[in-house]
């Protein structure tokens, strides 16, 4: 992605105030902390005071902003948005057109990909999935092996977990 291209999204951006990262090339706001061990793919965004941290990775056309966390070896990849005030980390993966928001996190071998949307203080930890156009948000909580699919929502301060299968 070319600084021209950059502007596209943010009109304001100049060489002073982002940079492409020494690890993929991607762009990275001089406001976000991004380590060196970090992968940013050459397409990538990290904006605000977003810290990518660790081994993670960031690619595709993935956009990490706000005042988000992403770290250990997570990776967001696809269109993925993490924003707000959500962390990803430890193995977990957020990917396709999946948006985790709010204070939600994802972590452990989490994985919430599709057009699936995380948000509020709900956790996705495990070996959980949030996959499809599923939802889940409010205090909800997925773990273990459970899945939540399709166009299912997961609210309020719902558990699921085990094995269990949530689809709609």
């Amino acid at each position: 992605m070319t600084l021209e291209t950059l502007k596209l999204t943010f009109p304001d951006a100049t060489l002073d105030t982002w940079h492409q990262h020494s690890f993929g090339g991607g762009w990275v706001e001089n406001t976000a902390s991004v380590d060196e061990t970090v992968f940013v793919g050459p397409e990538a965004l990290v904006s605000g005071n977003a810290m990518v941290l660790s081994n993670a990775e960031v690619f595709g056309k993935a956009w990490v902003s706000g005042d988000a966390r992403v770290s250990g070896t997570a990776r967001v990849s696809g269109k993925a948005r993490v924003s707000d005030n959500a962390w990803v980390y430890g193995n977990a993966k957020v990917s396709g057109k999946a948006v985790v928001g709010g204070n939600a996190w994802v972590y452990g071998d989490a994985w919430v990909s599709g057009n699936a949307w995380v948000h509020g203080t709900s956790r996705v930890l495990g070996n959980a999935q949030v996959l499809g156009n599923a939802k889940v948000s409010g205090d909800a909580e997925v773990f273990g092996y459970a899945c939540v699919s399709g166009e299912a929502r997961v609210s309020g301060k719902a558990v699921v977990g085990g094995d269990a299968e949530v689809t709609y």
